[in-house]
């Protein structure tokens, strides 16, 4: 069929290459495009049986910032941890974390402005929780959590301008052969 065909040829002429100025672009550009439906956080947290020895030692290491206490708290983690998330640079929606760590709130807002570090405990785990930074919903959402929405943006982009491209080629093609005919 055409649409097989059509596929065929994008996929064999489509560049997919795209960079991170590409990205930038296109997000400074449309950044009216991307407003936060839900609360993101930056966090750091762990998740520790309540009898955990290194508790202590991993809440001091928590809130540390240097590079070498990062890396023994991820040491730590892996030894001791039922369940952490130590990465500083993606966002998480508060939502997903919220199913993870047992926060109570009602106000989801007001919590995030209000809280940095803490702790909660339930009858099994402890549970060690860094809020590195937020973004409250309706504000403009950070580049790196739209990065591969951007990228998809772009790439599908690319796709409709080719397929348009090949379709006139074909068009004119037959127009100079003669080839068409108009009902």
């Amino acid at each position: 069929t055409i649409y097989t065909y059509e596929n065929e040829l994008v996929r064999q002429k489509l560049d997919t290459l795209v960079t991170d100025e590409e990205i930038e672009n296109y997000y400074d550009a449309n950044q009216q495009n991307f407003l936060l439906k839900d609360n993101i956080v930056q966090i750091q947290y762990v998740k520790l049986p309540l009898k955990s020895k290194v508790a202590g030692q991993i809440k001091k290491l928590l809130r540390s910032g240097s590079t070498d206490d990062q890396a023994r708290l991820a040491e730590l983690c892996e030894k001791n941890a039922s369940d952490f998330f130590l990465d500083n640079e993606n966002w998480l929606l508060f939502n997903d974390v919220l199913k993870q760590v047992p926060i109570k709130t009602y106000n989801q807002e007001e919590y995030l402005q209000n809280h940095r570090d803490v702790e909660y405990q339930d009858s099994t785990h402890v549970y060690f929780v860094k809020f590195r930074d937020f973004k409250i919903k309706e504000s403009v959402s950070p580049m790196n959590f739209e990065r591969q929405r951007i990228r998809d943006i772009i790439l599908n982009k690319r796709k409709i301008d080719l397929i348009t491209r090949m379709q006139d080629d074909l068009f004119s093609q037959a127009q100079k052969k003669n080839d068409l005919e108009i009902y």
